[in-house]
């Protein structure tokens, strides 16, 4: 069985090499947004440092420079394999043990608006990678959730606090399923968030998360919430790096 996987009595055979020359920085960034990787590189003092490679392709690494402090920032890719792996390789070309885990998730809760600052305090831990990292449980604790909460509320950005529902099945996303998870406290739905928690707590790195609400499942027929097109309120609003912006640079004076 998947939840009998975690091993940690014995060695893994492939094991990443930490790359002693890594660029030291302060936190580091992802996206999941090509539109906001393309703002951030337009708009802020970046340069590339590296890349993360994959059998589909290379993400691009940056040194972000901001009000005195190195960030690095990244895009890094959709679901819950493919966004651990650059999590895991993070030492080949940066230094640090702080990662600040923001994107879009499917909102549960029809009275959470589009666009919603929402908190993670527990993930559901639909997917299958997390059970390589730690022993199974149905939820693993967003540890620094009172962290994020409290960088909110001093800068008075309107947030939400419930459990997440982590999934690798986006089209298995079924009625009853929904009902379950609504039942049990979950707001929002997403692919990454029980994985990286997983990872960073196996790696000894502290992650902070927080998502965009989006799609709205509780409705009678699922609806986007968004006019075509549109940036405002959506996981591609440059907005939203701000907010990650702020909270890297938050956690770095803590």
């Amino acid at each position: 069985m998947i939840t009998d996987s975690f091993d940690n009595k014995s060695p893994a055979k492939i094991n990443v090499k930490k790359n002693e020359h890594a660029v030291r920085v302060d936190a580091v960034i992802f996206t999941f947004s090509c539109e906001i990787e393309k703002y951030v590189i337009a708009h802020y003092d970046c340069e590339k440092v590296g890349e993360y490679l994959m059998g589909c392709g290379s993400t691009d690494v940056y040194l972000l420079k901001y009000n005195g402090k190195r960030f690095g920032f990244y895009r890094t890719w959709v679901g819950a394999p493919a966004c651990v792996a650059p999590i895991e390789e993070l030492s080949t070309v940066l230094d640090t043990d702080k990662i600040i885990h923001f994107g879009g998730a499917g909102c549960l809760n029809k009275d959470i608006a589009r666009g919603k600052v929402m908190i993670p305090t527990e993930a559901y831990r639909d997917e299958g990678t997390s059970y390589h990292y730690m022993p199974a449980s149905d939820y693993i604790r967003i540890k620094n959730y009172e962290t994020v909460k409290a960088f909110m509320e001093e800068n008075r950005i309107p947030y939400v606090l419930g459990k997440t529902w982590t999934t690798d099945a986006f089209y298995r996303e079924t009625v009853n399923n929904f009902e379950k998870h609504k039942a049990d406290g979950c707001i929002s739905v997403e692919m990454e968030g029980s994985a990286v928690q997983a990872v960073c707590d196996f790696r000894g790195i502290e992650v902070y998360m927080f998502f965009t609400g989006g799609d709205l499942l509780d409705a009678p027929e699922w609806t986007n919430r968004k006019e075509e097109g549109q940036i405002k309120h959506t996981q591609h609003d440059p907005g939203h790096f701000s907010i990650a912006l702020g909270l890297a640079e938050y956690i770095a004076n803590l």
